[in-house]
């Protein structure tokens, strides 16, 4: 039995999983690792507390399991940035999270002096901030990395300064070129961002170096973003195939071809092209689209209104009811993404009558949640010219069945259940035992997908009509907050 060891880390805590050569995980070490929020639109994290967190989990799930690890993948939460020193391996500065929203003038400053449409979740700007506003780096040997970056750091105790396509693309990071070549001098040198602090770009599958603060000194060999990782757990690796993520946010992502886009702006319906793992040289591409808050609007349920007392519960009070009686729910808690990018929208709970009860509310903020994912659906279906003619999910509100049944009426298309809740775990296994030799070529993924089950939509669901509804909510959601919803990255 081969045995590949997965570094999973998320927003709020990081995974540490031993996965097999069925892609079972065979066990996972969790711990928790949040942000601080030292002010308002401030996301900052320890890179320090990190690393000894990522290291422990590594090697307990190791001694858990009593067998030697074959190869190491990596997968992460995208555009967060930190900066260490070369010679100490000392954190330098705050980690600022990709959710940072600290450089939301320099993005606009970025727009009107040079025409570039960065956004605050990006990196370029967070790497400019940090190399301004750092105090004592004079004479320093720097590094500046994503979070990819410093894992790598981490497990070959210094010897890699690495990054693959996907972490360093110009969609997520700002600072690459748009076919992936190289870094963009034009934009480093308006940043004031030396390209030596910046990573060596790697492909996403092959061994690129030792992790050598393990057991056994296992091969790193794979790198990825979360949902290019998730993407490719879910077998979603041929042209048309797509999937989305509900955790916090959702995330749709879909596989195109091996067309490099000519830029790296959003498309016309709102996704953004982006690579999904890199071979042998060669970029496969893909889209992405946004939305802001998901499973967000359920804690809301819990947490604020009180409603229901944990997020399982949604689906119980939900199916007390058949439908919503004309109650329909925007979830628009921070503005709406793809396709319509209004940062001033806001939520909004329409149609209630005096007889509208709490089941109600409840089914309306699920099937929300839903609307918005077929929004997603719609906008990538436009801008690709794909016809998709199933999704496959994974996440958290995967595994509510009102949501799921929800979506499937709200996309008029069948919904196949990822087997487990984190795919981004199962597609990095993937492709590091892609990369030493499990597999032979990344569609052997054909065979392995089995999903949970597939919920279909409802013979008597009325797609065009609910459809209209909801459009006609949105447009009372959105343009909430004039100032917000007038600016654009």
């Amino acid at each position: 039995m081969t045995n590949i060891l997965v570094i999973d880390v998320g927003t709020t805590g990081l995974r540490a999983a031993v996965v097999d050569d069925a892609l079972a995980v065979r066990t996972f070490e969790y711990r928790t690792c949040a942000p601080t929020n030292p002010a308002p639109g401030l996301v900052e994290f320890d890179g320090a507390e990190m690393a000894t967190k990522l290291l422990d989990a590594a090697r307990t799930a190791i001694a858990s399991v009593g067998e030697p690890i074959s190869a190491v993948g990596i997968t992460n939460q995208r555009a967060s940035v930190m900066m260490w020193d070369r010679t100490t391996g000392e954190p330098v500065g705050p980690g600022l999270g990709w959710q940072d929203l600290r450089t939301v003038g320099d993005c606009i400053v970025a727009k009107i002096e040079h025409g570039w449409a960065l956004a605050p979740n990006q990196s370029v700007t967070k790497v400019g901030w940090l190399l301004a506003n750092t105090p004592g780096l004079d004479g320093r040997d720097l590094c500046i990395g994503t979070i990819d970056s410093w894992v790598a750091w981490t497990l070959s105790e210094g010897a890699l300064h690495i990054s693959d396509h996907t972490n360093a693309s110009a969609t997520t990071n700002g600072l690459r070129l748009v076919d992936g070549s190289g870094w963009n001098q034009a934009v480093c040198d308006a940043f004031g961002v030396p390209v030596s602090m910046l990573a060596n770009v790697v492909d996403s599958v092959g061994v690129c170096g030792e992790a050598t603060a393990l057991p056994g000194s296992p091969p790193i060999a794979a790198l990825l973003g979360d949902q290019q990782a998730s993407l490719i757990g879910q077998g979603c690796v041929r042209p048309g195939m797509a999937k989305i993520t509900f955790g916090s946010g959702g995330m749709l992502d879909v596989c195109t071809d091996n067309s490099t886009p000519a830029a790296a702006s959003r498309h016309e319906a709102g996704t953004y092209p982006l690579p999904l793992w890199s071979i042998d040289g060669r970029l496969t591409w893909g889209v992405e689209g946004i939305m802001l808050s998901a499973g967000t609007n359920v804690e809301w349920l819990c947490d604020d209104l009180g409603l229901i007392d944990e997020p399982d519960e949604s689906h119980d009070v939900a199916s007390r009811c058949t439908d919503t009686e004309g109650v329909v729910y925007v979830p628009a808690l921070m503005g709406l993404g793809t396709p319509r990018w209004d940062y001033g929208a806001r939520g909004a709970l329409l149609g209630l009558t005096r007889g509208s009860g709490r089941e109600h509310v409840v089914r309306a903020v699920l099937e929300g949640v839903a609307h918005r994912g077929a929004d997603l659906l719609d906008a990538a279906t436009t801008d690709t010219g794909l016809d998709i003619h199933t999704v496959r999910i994974d996440g958290g509100m995967s595994r509510n069945p009102t949501f799921v049944q929800a979506l499937a009426d709200a996309a008029d298309r069948p919904i196949e259940v990822a087997p487990v809740a984190e795919s981004t775990t199962v597609g990095a296994a993937f492709m590091a035992g892609l990369g030493v030799g499990v597999w032979n070529d990344i569609h052997d993924l054909d065979g392995l997908w089995q999903p949970s089950h597939v919920v279909e939509p409802r013979p008597d669901n009325d797609h065009t009509r609910s459809r209209e509804r909801w459009a006609g909510a949105v447009d009372r959601a959105a343009g909430w907050h004039a100032d917000l919803s007038a600016l654009d990255f």
